[in-house]
């Protein structure tokens, strides 16, 4: 039996605009994707002597079938490469689901990046991302982390200058969204405001927050701001609090705030302890300089 442990960091956009749609139905984007510390665990097990696919994990509500990211990425992993062994994963989830931070998609990267090592590296880093977007969009993100500006529906990635180690704070209100009724109502109603990357580009070279507000936007805040006013509170509430740049991460429903210094996000993290709903979680965190890590 070989077994090995990944840590599989969340996401966040700081920025994320909608280009157009495929005549598959499939939105192009341009969105800046950064890795923070929020992560699962996912521990796989490989067993040559073995056959079969099981998925364990400690979220009673997550499937655990074919219709789970991580199993996905197994079954197309062995199918891809003709290993024929049994594969064990368990998934001990930290990041929220339905939550706009890609804790499926970093799931299932480590999933297929694990198992490319557990196998000796039949797959080099451009098979895996070709399997990776099959899976989902986020995956090919997930799959190289850091700070990555990604096109096409997520699949073209372009790495930018790091932007690490910078404090933040993820708020995750106590409902989901759903990214398709996202998109259906974005495409309903397209938003009037987008992000202005060349100035975002900049503004992050400087880590200057201030400016980097200015020019960002996640053009979803349209619709599920409208849908969920207190999203725009939220985000008040960072700022507020110090926060130099508040944007809603993919299709929402977290927020994130970025702060200069890790005290200040400290401080800001202390008071929205006290004054933030039942149900609401509050994660403490920073930016990273990568999304996958064996550990």
């Amino acid at each position: 039996m070989q077994s090995l442990t990944l840590e599989a960091c969340a996401k966040i956009n700081l920025s994320l605009d909608v280009a157009g749609t495929r005549p598959d139905g499939y939105h192009l984007l341009t969105t800046v994707m950064q890795s923070v510390s929020l992560s699962d665990r996912v521990y796989l097990e490989l067993d040559r002597q073995g056959n079969g696919l099981i998925l364990l994990a400690n979220d009673p509500s997550i499937p655990l079938d074919e219709r789970n990211t991580a199993h996905k990425a197994a079954r197309r992993f062995l199918d891809a490469t003709g290993v024929s062994a049994g594969v064990r994963i368990f998934l001990e989830k930290a990041i929220p689901t339905e939550a706009g931070l890609a804790g499926g998609s970093t799931d299932a990267a480590a999933v297929l990046y694990g198992l490319n090592e557990l196998c000796g590296k039949p797959l080099s880093m451009e098979q895996l991302l070709e399997l990776a977007a099959k899976i989902g969009a986020d995956v090919p993100f997930c799959l190289t982390g850091g700070t990555v500006l990604c096109t096409g529906i997520g699949e073209i990635l372009t790495p930018l200058e790091a932007f690490a180690r910078v404090p933040l704070i993820l708020v995750k209100p106590d409902f989901g969204i759903s990214t398709p009724w996202a998109f259906q109502r974005y495409d309903e109603n397209p938003a009037a405001i987008h992000p202005n990357h060349s100035k975002l580009f900049s503004a992050m070279q400087r880590r200057d927050l201030l400016a980097m507000q200015e020019a960002t936007a996640n053009v979803l805040e349209s619709v599920s701001i409208k849908a969920h006013p207190i999203l725009d509170s939220l985000k008040q509430h960072l700022v507020d609090l110090g926060a130099g740049m508040a944007l809603m991460s993919g299709s929402g429903p977290t927020v994130f705030g970025l702060f200069r210094e890790t005290a200040h996000r400290d401080r800001a993290y202390a008071a929205l302890e006290q004054r933030l709903p039942d149900g609401y979680r509050i994660f403490s965190a920073t930016t990273r300089g990568q999304g996958l890590r064996i550990i």
